[in-house]
């Protein structure tokens, strides 16, 4: 999901590259009753977002990797033109597996920017299965400070956690970028769903949206 640069002087550019999810329905140049034409043939919203049928992107993903690559291009372009902008990229777990992600670490390590942060979403799945089973980059923390990050981790639930780290990461003052290794639990509060990585990429049918509503709703205290 690519948004426009912003044209202020100061402001906060995001980057998701988790290639299943389509644009939000915020923008108004997307129509909510365009929302149903989700991966329907023809549909601008398919499952991977392709800027030749949404405009209002940035880029086109689907390719694993490519995201924080995008961002540290945003973020050198705010450090070389003076501005005041700060660029936040989310990646999984198992998207990191795709080399071009530590070539972009790399990159970012040695150019110094503090202007920007990757927030991993360690969930520990990916399509297939388990990370650890298929290609563990474990430890992610660790791998990001030898590239010459500022690399922090936390509970992706706690919002007490994860508010302050991304607070701390957008102030720069570490003096180089930012990694959040948020640990996850995919499908978190829905019992059939939880750690099943059988969700990955299937709907479900109405009767378990309507019993993951009641399971959510009821461990809302």
């Amino acid at each position: 999901m690519m948004p426009r640069i912003p044209t202020c002087r100061t402001a906060t550019v995001s980057f998701c590259r988790r290639d299943t999810v389509a644009p939000p329905c915020t923008r108004p140049t997307l129509k909510s009753a365009t929302l149903i034409l989700l991966r329907k043939l023809g549909s601008p919203l398919q499952g991977h977002p392709d800027k030749r049928m949404l405009p209002i992107l940035e880029a086109s993903t689907g390719s694993l990797g490519q995201g924080l690559s995008i961002g540290i291009g945003t973020a050198l372009a705010a450090k070389l033109d003076k501005r005041d902008y700060h660029t936040f990229v989310m990646v999984g777990d198992g998207e990191v597996q795709e080399g071009q992600n530590w070539e972009a670490a790399m990159f970012a390590g040695f150019h110094k920017l503090a202007n920007l942060t990757c927030i991993v979403d360690n969930n520990r799945q990916q399509l297939d299965g388990f990370v650890k089973d298929i290609l563990d980059p474990a430890p992610l923390a660790e791998k990001f400070r030898a590239f010459g990050w500022f690399a922090v981790e936390v509970d992706g639930h706690d919002f007490e956690q994860v508010i302050p780290a991304l607070e701390e990461a957008r102030t720069g003052k570490a003096g180089k970028p930012t990694a959040i290794v948020a640990h996850t639990i995919k499908g978190k509060g829905v019992s059939f769903m939880e750690n099943n990585p059988e969700w990955h990429g299937i709907a479900p049918k109405p009767e378990q949206v309507q019993a993951a509503v009641q399971e959510l709703e009821a461990a809302v205290v």
